[in-house]
């Protein structure tokens, strides 16, 4: 869910390494045909290797860059990969390759009941180890809606979804389940402090290029993390990182400028049922939350549990505040055990973030720095998200939560939300595979919809 240098890698762009993605070549130009391009044979043999490398085994170290292994241990690695193996015993198959150019390719991995995605990129000198591998989608196996969603509510744990038309008035609810009922949906509630941010825009309150000037104060993992006092940011940098690449440090940032009250009084007005506001109140800063789940194994937390409202924001104010960041221990969450998932988090149903998408569809009409924020990293692999017109999303996970929430134009011009949740506090969900659920129903429901508006 929130990435920070204590946690493992999370889902919001699903990334296995911070080297910059692929680059896309540019089109040729027409009446020229395409021309295929080789991979290199370092290119090659790494991508050889890869199954095996997926599969737990290998040569770890060997195989990758030494900067990729600094910021991915091989544990970290090794517990991404498992969950995508989904305990299959088999290693899993190379299905396809595209390379981009001679040292940059986009494969296509086969696995026991999903497919991924990933960018792949080698060193261009010796011993040409991979400096970049990044998946950029996953796609189930399933065969039409009703088999998507009844592989959802066939997840262990609770799940919980929603699917509906967005118009002039209420959402109109298409396929739902559980659809009222609160999961933790980690990263996905920073939503909400977009739409504080969209409602003061639009108020002339603020402006996108408005400068936050950051004071020192102690942040969690992010681009701003080692930033010293007095670096300038402005609130489109801020808002665009938050949301695209789930960066916290940008996030309590934006939630402490903006004014935590503030984001709390847009719950109900984006959507959020009385229920789930409540449950949201006072609404956590990341580092507030990793310290009250990482520190002392969760004393803090235990003290938050007992709390009631007025206790919860004078626990804030006080030892949370004081706490050190170095308090947290430092491998928090990288073991796959969920921590204390139906108490502390950031709770919605899937019904509040439906309703809390098309408030920012709504709001966002004469505002395309908002809806350029929410499209720059759809969710979805990019041949999926190129079937709709548009594609919004923001996510969220931790060991035990995953959350996917969509917004998606028709190429008709119609537009329909969707937002699926699953929680297990016994064990760690399978990231992948239900990534891969939900963009196999974003490609169905493309294909099953008009391709053109009534007037095309």
């Amino acid at each position: 869910m929130l990435r920070t240098r204590l946690l493992a890698a999370a889902f919001a762009a699903l990334t296995l390494t911070g080297a910059p993605a692929v680059a896309q070549d540019a089109p040729a130009s027409p009446p020229q045909a395409p021309q295929a391009i080789a991979p290199s044979p370092a290119l090659q043999a790494r991508i050889d290797e890869l199954p095996a490398i997926l599969s737990g085994g290998g040569d770890y170290e060997a195989f990758f860059h030494p900067a990729f292994v600094a910021q991915v241990p091989k544990a970290q690695f090794d517990q991404m990969t498992a969950q995508m193996r989904a305990g299959a015993d088999a290693p899993p198959e190379i299905a396809d390759v595209e390379a981009r150019d001679p040292n940059q390719a986009v494969i296509t991995v086969a696995f026991a009941n999903t497919t991924a995605t990933l960018q792949i990129a080698v060193d261009p000198a010796e011993p040409h180890q991979v400096t970049g591998l990044r998946v950029t989608g996953f796609q189930a196996r399933e065969a039409s809606l009703g088999e998507v969603f009844d592989a959802i509510e066939a997840l262990p744990g609770r799940t919980g979804y929603a699917a509906a038309r967005l118009g002039d008035g209420a959402p109109q609810m298409l396929h739902a389940e559980d659809a009222d009922t609160p999961f933790g949906v980690g990263s996905a509630f920073k939503l909400w402090i977009l739409a504080e941010l969209v409602r003061a825009t639009n108020a002339g309150e603020r402006q996108w290029d408005d400068v936050v000037t950051l004071d020192g104060s102690a942040l969690p993992g992010g681009a701003y993390f080692a930033a010293p006092a007095g670096t300038e940011v402005t609130l489109r940098e801020l808002a665009g990182r938050m949301i695209s690449v789930s960066d916290n440090s940008a996030t309590d940032i934006l939630l402490h400028h903006l004014g935590r009250e503030r984001v709390e009084a847009m719950l109900p007005v984006v959507g959020v049922a009385p229920e789930q506001v409540a449950m949201n109140r006072p609404l956590l800063g990341t580092l507030e939350f990793f310290k009250l789940k990482g520190i002392e194994d969760g004393a803090l937390g235990r003290q938050w549990i007992g709390s009631d409202h007025a206790e919860r924001r004078a626990l804030l104010a006080g030892e949370v505040a004081a706490a050190p960041i170095t308090a947290i221990r430092p491998d928090l969450f990288q073991d796959g055990v969920p921590v204390m998932i139906d108490a502390i988090e950031f709770f919605a149903s899937p019904a509040d973030l439906v309703r809390t998408m098309d408030w920012l569809r709504r709001n966002t009409e004469a505002n395309s720095v908002a809806r350029d924020i929410l499209s720059q990293n759809p969710g979805v692999s990019p041949g999926i998200a190129q079937q709709w017109r548009y594609v919004g999303y923001k996510g969220g996970s931790e060991p035990g939560v995953i959350n996917m929430t969509l917004l998606l134009q028709a190429q008709s011009g119609e537009w329909y939300a969707f937002s699926g949740s699953w929680n297990d506090p016994e064990a760690a969900v399978d990231n992948g595979r239900f990534a891969g659920l939900v963009s196999r129903m974003a490609e169905l429901a493309a294909a099953a919809l008009p391709q053109q508006s009534a007037g095309q």
